[in-house]
C-alpha cells in the first residue's frame, strides 16, 4: 500500500480542521488536482484502517486526533443539539463526513469515543472572541506543545481534553486586540498532583498564539519550585531556539550564560521548532528568567520590555504590530522581595505598558490560605500573604490589559473564604474546575466511597482500602518496619519489570514518605531511627528475606495479581529475590537511604541534592513535614508513612502526596496511615477516616458546581459571585477574617429534583439535640414495627444488590414540613436552602403529595437497638464528625441510599422498579431516618446513647436523614439555585462593605 492514500487523508483532515465536511467532496477535490487515480471508497479506507490499527499506522493516528478534536468541541455549530463526548456527536461527525456504516463501525473499533467528563466552567456572560477559525488562525505553540505531549505519550482523548480545557480559560480573558482595556479574573481548580502545570501550559501557548505579549508565572516559594516550572515551560513550550538565541550548541565560547546544554541530560527532549519562530512566520520568545536564575532585575535594562513595532503609529495590541512582536515570558518565585524588585521596575517603564496584553498565572494561587493551615496559623501568616496580594495588585495597576488566572488544588481557595483577601484577585470572570485527569490516582482510589462490599466479601480486587491502605492502630507494632519492606520491595519489583520490557522511564526515580510531625527536631530523631532500622533489617540476611517473602506472598503477590495480571510479575520470591539486592543497593546509595527535607531556604534545597529534573536517579526515604506538602512534586512516590495529626482534616488535603500519576506501578503504592492518633489526652483521630471526610467533601461540591453549571435560557444559573456562601455550606467553621468587607451573594434556595439532600453538620450540645429529637416525635410514632425488606440496584457488573431490612412510615408532605421547619442548626444557613425549596412543595412551585419515611436496620449481627421516644425499637447508627468540625462525614448507608435512588428514579418507569416500591409514585418523596450515636468504632454503643431500660437518652442522638424528592418536584425553568444579593444596590459585585456596627 502506497502512501497516496495517506497523503489524501492527511491533506482532507487539514482543511476540515475546524469542523468535519463530506469527505468524498474534499477529498475528491484534492487528489483530481495531484492524484486522480487515488482510491477513496470507503472499503479501501476500512482495509486500510484495519492495516493501521494492527500496526500502529498513520492513518489510524490521523483520523483518531480528527475524530476526538471533534468528539471534544464544546459547543459547535455544526451540532448545536448533541453533547461532547456522546455517541449522539461522533453520529454527527459521521452524518456530516458522509460515511457509510461499514466505515463508521470501523473507525468506532479504531478510535472509540473517550466519554471523560470535561471541565466544569462557572463563568459570567462574556463576549466571544476566540472563535474556532481564530484559533485555528495561529497555532504555532500550541501544535509545538501538543506535538511534545504525544512525544511523551500522551493518548489522543487526553490531549483533546487538555485542549478544550485550556481554550475554555482564554477564550474568556480579554481578546488581546481589543482597543478597550479590561482586565478578566479566574480560578482554575485541579487535584493535587494532578497535572496543572501541563494546563496552564497550554493555556500559556495558546495565550502566545493569540496575542499576549508578556507572560509572568508566579511558581512557588523557593528557587526549587520556581525552576521546576521554568524548566518544564522552557522544556515543553519554549524549545531550544528561543533558549539558545542563535548560540551554536556545538561552540562553548558562544554557550556563556545559557542553561540546559551540557548539564542537562534531558536536553535532547526539549522542543524543537526547526529554527528560530521569527524566521517560520511566527514570533520569538525571550526569558527574562533561567532555571538557575529568579528575577533580579531586567537583564538588558528597560531595553527588555521595548517592543518594535512594525507601524510606529499604531499601538502595540493592534493586529500589525501584535503578530509580529516577540513575547516575554518569566517565572518568578512568590516571593516578597522579588515581586517588589518586578514592580519597582515596571514602574520605571511609561506609555507600553498601556498596550501590552499581559497574562499572570498564578500557581498554587491558595498559598498560605485558610484551607491549609488551622485559623491561628492563618492569622499568624496574613501578613505576608496580604503583601502578596499586595503586589499582585500592584502589577494589575501598573498593566491595565493584564489578565489573572490562579491555579489551586482546591475549590476552597482563600479567595472563596476571606472577602478581605480577596478583594483584588477575586476570580469574578470565571472559575473553572477540571476533570479528573486520564490514569490519575486519586481519593477515589484509597476509599471505598461508591461501592462498599460487605465485610466479608472485600478482597484485594474490590475494595481499594483493601489494596492499597495499612492502617496503624495503637500498639507495640507501629509498623514502620513493614511500610520500609514494602518500600523495598515495590523497588525490587520495578527493576523486574523493567527487566521484562516495561518502559522504565517512570520507575526512574523511588520514594517513600515519612511524615509524623512538623516539628524539625523530631523529623531527625525519626530519620535517626528509620536509618538504624534500615541497617538492622538483616536484609540481606537469610530471616531479612524471610521476612520480604512474607510480606511478597500475603500482600504483593495477591494485589498484583488481581490488579496488574497485564504487567510482568514474578511467580515466586525467588526469582524477585535479585531485583531486591540491586533495589537495596540504590536506596543505600551514599550510606544513608533517608533525606529529611524540612529547611525554608533555597540554600538548603541546594545541599540537599533534591533535584528530580536534574539527578539521574533517587531512590531514597524523605521524611519531612510542611515543606513536602505544597508544590513540590515527590517523584516516583510509592510508599507512604502518615501519622500528622491535625485539628482541621483540611490540612490533611495538600498533604495527599501519595495522589498522582503511578504509570506501571499503581497497584505497587501503599498508604501506611494512622487510625489511632493521640489528638488530646483523651480523644484519637482516624487519619483515614478524617482524610476521606474531607476529600469527599470536596468531590461533592466539584459535582454541586458541575450540577449548576448548566445554562438555563442561555444564562448561568451560578456566576463565580455566587460561589462562596457555597463554600460556606462546607467549611462552616471558617469566619472571614475581614472585617469591613463582605461578600454580596447570599445564597437562598437550593433545588433537588431526584436528587440527595443529606445535611452533615448536626447541633453539638445536648439541649439542643433533645429538642430536635423531641420534633421528630410524630414521625417515629408513625413507624410500623414490621420491617420491610429493600434491594439496592444490581452492580456493574450483573451482581445482585444488597438486601435490608427497615421500619417505615408513610406521611404527608406537610406533616414532614412540620418537622423540617423547626430543627435547630449549627447556623441557619445550613440547612435553610433546601428547606426554602421544600416548602414551596406544597403545589406552589410543584406538588409532592407524602413522603416515604425508611428507618433502616443494621444486619443482626452489628445491630443496637434502642426505643427514641415513644418509637418501636429503632436500630441505632455509629457515626463520628471530622476533626475540627460538626459535621459528619457521611449520613446514609451507600445500599440504603442506592435502594432510595432507586425508588425515586423508577417511580416514572413502574417496569424497571424494584419488587420493594411499595407504593412510590411519581409525586412521593423518600426520607432515610437515623438515630445516629457520636461514637468511635469498637465503643459501646448503648452506653453512647444513654441507653436505660431500652430506651435512648434523646439528648445524645442526632436525627439525622437524608432526603431525596421526586424527580417531579421542580418547575419549567430547571433553575437548580436561587441567590440575592445583601447590597442591593450593587448587585453586580462580588465584595461589598460590610455594615457598619
Amino acid at each position: 500500500m502506497s502512501d497516496v492514500l495517506l497523503e489524501i487523508h492527511t491533506s482532507a483532515l487539514a482543511a476540515m480542521e475546524t469542523k468535519p465536511l463530506s469527505f468524498i467532496k474534499v477529498a475528491t477535490a484534492l487528489a483530481d488536482d495531484e492524484l486522480p487515480s487515488a482510491d477513496l471508497s470507503e472499503e479501501a479506507f476500512c482495509i486500510r484502517l484495519a492495516d493501521d490499527e494492527a500496526n500502529g499506522g498513520a492513518l489510524a493516528a490521523a483520523w483518531a486526533k480528527a475524530l476526538t478534536a471533534w468528539d471534544f468541541a464544546e459547543d459547535p455549530s455544526w451540532a448545536p443539539s448533541t453533547a461532547a463526548r456522546t455517541d449522539e456527536r461522533r453520529a454527527a461527525v459521521y452524518d456530516r463526513l458522509q460515511f457509510g456504516d461499514a466505515l463508521r463501525k470501523a473507525l468506532d473499533s479504531a478510535v472509540p469515543v473517550a466519554t471523560m467528563p470535561g471541565a466544569t466552567v462557572i463563568a459570567r456572560e462574556h463576549t466571544p472572541w476566540y472563535t474556532p477559525e481564530r484559533a485555528a488562525a495561529r497555532t504555532f505553540y500550541w501544535q509545538a506543545y501538543e506535538g511534545k505531549l504525544r512525544s511523551k505519550d500522551w493518548s489522543e482523548a487526553a490531549i483533546a481534553s487538555l485542549h478544550e480545557a485550556s481554550r475554555a480559560v482564554v477564550e474568556r480573558l480579554t481578546d488581546p486586540e481589543q482597543e478597550a482595556r479590561r482586565q478578566a479574573k479566574g480560578l482554575v481548580v485541579g487535584y493535587v498532583q494532578s497535572g496543572k502545570t501541563a494546563n496552564f501550559t497550554g493555556v500559556t501557548a495558546k495565550a502566545l498564539d493569540a496575542g499576549y505579549r508578556l507572560i509572568i508565572v508566579l511558581g512557588g516559594t523557593l528557587n526549587l519550585l520556581r525552576a521546576q516550572t521554568q524548566r518544564r515551560l522552557d522544556m515543553e513550550l519554549i524549545g531550544q531556539e528561543n533558549i539558545l538565541r542563535g548560540a551554536d550548541p556545538a561552540d562553548p565560547d558562544t554557550l556563556v550564560g545559557i542553561d540546559y546544554v551540557g548539564d542537562d541530560g534531558d536536553w535532547d527532549e526539549f522542543v524543537r521548532h526547526g529554527g528560530r519562530p521569527s524566521t517560520l512566520q511566527a514570533f520569538d520568545i525571550e526569558r527574562l528568567t533561567t532555571r538557575d536564575n529568579d528575577y533580579m532585575s531586567l537583564a538588558q535594562g528597560i531595553k527588555a520590555l521595548e517592543f518594535e513595532k512594525h507601524s510606529p503609529t499604531l499601538p502595540l495590541y493592534d493586529p500589525v504590530n501584535l503578530h509580529r512582536a516577540a513575547a516575554r515570558v518569566m517565572v518568578v518565585k512568590k516571593n516578597k522581595a522579588v515581586l517588589t524588585k518586578l514592580v519597582k521596575d515596571l514602574k520605571q517603564i511609561h506609555g507600553i505598558l498601556g498596550e501590552l496584553p499581559a497574562l499572570i498565572i498564578d500557581d498554587e494561587s491558595d498559598q498560605a490560605s485558610v484551607n491549609t493551615s488551622d485559623p491561628k496559623k492563618w492569622e499568624k501568616d496574613s501578613t505576608e500573604r496580604t503583601a502578596i496580594n499586595d503586589l499582585i495588585s500592584q502589577l494589575l495597576k501598573l498593566l491595565p490589559r493584564a489578565q489573572y488566572v490562579g491555579y489551586t488544588a482546591t475549590p476552597f481557595a482563600n479567595v472563596f473564604v476571606d472577602p478581605g483577601d480577596a478583594e483584588d484577585i477575586f476570580p469574578s470572570d470565571f472559575l473553572i474546575s477540571l476533570p479528573r485527569p486520564e490514569g490519575y490516582i486519586g481519593v477515589q482510589d484509597f476509599h471505598d466511597f461508591d461501592s462498599l462490599p460487605d465485610a466479608e466479601q472485600r478482597t484485594v480486587a474490590n475494595s481499594q482500602e483493601k489494596a492499597h491502605v495499612r492502617g496503624i492502630y495503637d500498639g507495640a507494632d507501629d509498623r514502620l518496619q513493614e511500610a520500609m519492606d514494602a518500600f523495598l520491595l515495590s523497588g525490587a519489583l520495578k527493576l523486574y519489570r523493567a527487566d521484562h520490557k516495561v518502559p522504565d522511564k517512570p520507575f526512574r526515580h523511588h520514594t517513600m514518605l515519612v511524615h509524623e510531625s512538623v516539628k524539625t527536631d523530631d523529623h531527625a530523631a525519626l530519620a535517626l531511627r528509620i536509618n538504624t532500622m534500615w541497617h538492622q533489617a538483616g536484609y540481606t540476611s537469610t530471616d531479612g528475606h524471610n521476612r520480604l517473602a512474607d510480606l511478597w506472598t500475603a500482600d504483593f503477590a495477591q494485589v498484583s495479581g488481581a490488579r496488574a495480571a497485564d504487567l510482568p510479575n514474578p511467580a515466586s520470591y525467588d526469582e524477585l529475590r535479585p531485583y531486591v539486592s540491586r533495589a537495596r543497593q540504590l536506596i543505600a546509595k551514599g550510606g544513608n537511604p533517608v533525606i529529611v527535607v524540612n529547611g525554608n531556604s533555597d540554600k538548603y534545597f541546594q545541599q540537599l541534592d533534591l533535584d528530580f529534573d536534574r539527578t539521574p536517579n533517587i531512590w531514597k526515604i524523605l521524611v519531612g513535614g510542611t515543606k513536602l506538602s505544597r508544590g513540590f512534586t515527590v517523584e516516583g512516590l510509592t510508599t507512604t508513612y502518615y501519622r500528622r495529626t491535625a485539628r482541621q482534616a483540611d490540612t490533611l488535603m495538600q498533604m495527599g502526596r501519595w495522589f498522582g500519576f503511578r504509570p506501571g506501578y499503581r497497584d505497587l503504592v501503599r498508604l501506611y496511615i494512622g487510625r489511632e492518633e493521640p489528638l488530646t489526652k483523651t480523644a484519637t483521630a482516624d487519619l483515614y477516616e478524617a482524610f476521606g471526610a474531607v476529600c469527599r467533601d470536596e468531590e461533592l461540591f466539584r459535582q454541586q458546581l458541575a450540577q449548576y453549571a448548566e445554562l438555563v435560557d442561555g444564562k448561568p444559573q451560578l456566576t463565580p459571585a455566587q460561589v462562596p456562601p457555597l463554600v460556606a455550606q462546607h467549611l462552616p467553621w471558617v469566619k472571614p477574617s475581614a472585617r469591613n468587607k463582605m461578600f454580596n451573594a447570599e445564597l437562598v434556595e437550593i433545588r433537588s429534583p431526584g436528587k440527595p439532600i443529606e445535611p452533615a453538620a448536626y447541633p453539638t450540645d445536648d439541649s439542643t439535640l433533645c429538642r430536635n429529637t423531641k420534633r421528630w416525635r410524630p414521625l417515629l410514632g408513625a413507624l410500623s414495627p414490621e420491617p420491610v425488606s429493600f434491594t439496592s440496584p444490581p452492580k456493574a457488573d450483573g451482581a445482585q444488590g444488597t438486601t435490608f431490612s427497615a421500619l417505615t412510615a408513610g406521611v404527608s408532605h406537610s406533616e414532614l414540613i412540620a418537622v423540617l421547619s423547626h430543627l435547630e442548626w449549627e447556623r441557619e444557613d445550613i440547612f435553610q436552602p433546601h428547606l426554602s425549596y421544600l416548602a414551596q412543595l406544597d403545589g406552589t412551585l410543584a406538588k409532592v403529595d407524602d413522603w416515604l419515611v425508611l428507618a433502616p436496620q443494621l444486619t443482626k449481627a452489628d445491630r443496637v437497638e434502642a426505643v427514641v421516644l415513644d418509637s418501636v425499637p429503632l436500630s441505632l447508627v455509629r457515626r463520628q464528625r471530622q476533626p475540627g468540625k460538626s459535621s459528619f462525614g457521611r449520613i446514609a448507608g451507600l445500599e440504603h441510599r442506592a435502594a432510595a435512588q432507586w425508588l425515586i428514579d423508577s417511580a416514572l418507569d413502574t417496569a424497571s422498579a424494584p419488587a420493594s416500591n411499595t407504593g412510590v409514585g411519581q409525586r412521593t418523596g423518600v426520607a432515610l431516618l437515623y438515630p445516629v450515636v457520636e461514637a468511635k468504632p469498637g465503643a459501646d454503643l448503648s452506653a453512647a446513647a444513654g441507653v436505660s431500660r431500652g430506651k435512648a437518652d434523646p439528648a445524645k442522638l442526632v436525627m439525622a436523614f437524608t432526603l431525596i424528592p421526586p424527580k417531579s418536584a421542580t418547575d419549567s425553568s430547571r433553575r437548580l439555585v436561587r441567590f440575592q444579593a445583601k447590597d442591593s444596590t450593587h448587585a453586580d459585585a462580588a465584595i461589598v462593605a460590610a455594615p457598619t456596627q
